[in-house]
């Protein structure tokens, strides 16, 4: 194992995803030298740079033996692989907020100006609208690889140090924690983990929670799509959401939605092993013909679902963010931009001890966890809610569910303090 206790960070993010990245370009405009810090991305999907050693030179220079250069971003070629994506991510009015204040917007999303909320086999509905808000949409869908390769272009192009493969901490002592990739090992004042099992984590208080449910993931093309209109539609298997996705293709004006549709696990087995047309005939029976009938465009995935929450995030070297402090259900698309309200609230929180980083930085992960804490804790508390008060199968709670449906919808008072929270979190 090389040793490279020479070199010494500030701050080391494990996980390249979304979360980590813009942490990672939120720092850097804090920070008074960017090359501090230390991203460090598994490598499961790839960066769209060349990744640098500790104490290498910027990306400009040649890489050196250890460095391990990563696939180019996907061009045109890659172009009916994008088309039959499932993952996509919905990003919120505030998501969008944070990520301007970074120069960082994705191209190509499709926005959501409506979101359309209702009960399978009951009366009750609400609509949520963007005029009610006065905004120019609620919020955007995008494919996964957009939001990724946005955010990792501007690492990139960053002073940022963007290492490639597994890290793990090795051990900590009061002022440093020592990290180890590859078989080289560095040491740096904070470690913040943003993705991945933080069971491990010193303190490591967990309240996790299952559902008996899987989300399969699909792509559907409707016959008579409705424009920046997002639904969720609650049965009593679980929520089934749609999706608006924009196409790859520019000459592409077949209208797509990502299909979130929670189950039972045989449920969900049975779904991902139909025949596409026989799909295509189940998931127009749960969702109803708003849409006329829709046809599966590609693969299906199946994922488990599980409520993780961390109670403490921080220990006096380290700290939890994003989906490694909080792992929640996808009804409403809260998971991403909860964790973008995190990794906001850090940067914010270490400003002060970025300039003075060989101080004590614990007061100011205090401060980082007492005020996160109502973010977190309220998001986790309605997206466990709706999931599970929606498939009691008991008909007095249906039709209460149905009732307050109605009620949201008929008395916009009501409705805006939820809808105002998915849209853009708890502000202190």
């Amino acid at each position: 194992m090389q040793n490279d206790a020479d070199f010494t960070a500030d701050v080391t993010i494990l996980g390249g995803g979304p979360t980590g990245c813009a942490l990672a370009l939120w720092l850097a405009r804090r920070a008074p030298d960017p090359a501090r810090i230390i991203l460090c991305h598994s490598g499961r999907a790839s960066p769209t740079a060349p990744t640098r050693q500790p104490g290498a030179a910027p990306a400009a220079a040649a890489p050196d033996s250890g460095t391990s250069t990563a696939p180019s971003r996907p061009g045109p070629s890659a172009a009916d692989a994008l088309q039959l994506d499932a993952r996509v991510l919905a990003l919120n009015r505030g998501s969008r907020l944070l990520l301007e204040r970074l120069g960082v917007w994705p191209e190509g999303g499709a926005a959501i100006h409506t979101i359309h909320v209702s009960q399978a086999g009951r009366l009750g509905r609400t609509l949520i609208r963007n005029d009610d808000f006065g905004v120019a949409e609620l919020g955007t869908v995008f494919r996964y690889p957009q939001v990724v390769m946005a955010l990792q272009d501007a690492v990139r192009d960053s002073a940022i140090r963007l290492r490639v493969g597994e890290a793990r901490v090795l051990r900590e002592t009061s002022d440093w924690v020592w990290v180890e990739q590859n078989g080289i090992t560095w040491r740096t004042r904070l470690v913040v983990q943003a993705e991945g099992d933080s069971s491990q984590h010193p303190d490591a208080r967990i309240m996790q929670r299952g559902y008996n449910q899987h989300a399969v993931l699909a792509l559907v093309q409707a016959e008579r799509p409705a424009p920046q209109v997002a639904w969720e539609r609650f049965t009593r298997e679980g929520p089934l959401a749609l999706l608006p996705v924009s196409s790859p293709h520019a000459h592409d004006t077949t209208a797509l939605y990502a299909v979130v549709w929670c189950c039972h696990p045989q449920r969900a087995a049975a779904l991902t092993a139909l025949p596409d047309d026989a799909f295509s005939d189940a998931i127009t029976a749960a969702f109803g013909t708003r849409m006329g009938h829709l046809h599966v465009v590609g693969p299906r995935h199946a994922a488990p679902l599980t409520l993780r929450w961390r109670h403490n995030t921080i220990a006096p070297r380290r700290v939890v963010i994003g989906n490694a402090a909080q792992t929640l259900h996808p009804v409403a698309g809260q998971g991403l931009n909860l964790g973008f309200r995190d990794a906001a609230q850090l940067a914010d929180s270490l400003h002060p001890w970025l300039s003075q980083a060989d101080t004590p930085v614990v007061h100011y992960l205090h401060e980082f966890d007492q005020a996160r804490r109502p973010d977190r804790y309220l998001t986790a508390c309605i997206t466990d809610f709706l999931p599970r008060v929606f498939t009691t199968r008991q008909s007095l709670v249906e039709h209460a569910a149905g009732g307050a449906l109605l009620l949201l919808d008929l008395f916009p008072t009501l409705r805006r303090p939820l809808a105002r929270h998915l849209m853009l979190g708890w502000r202190t």
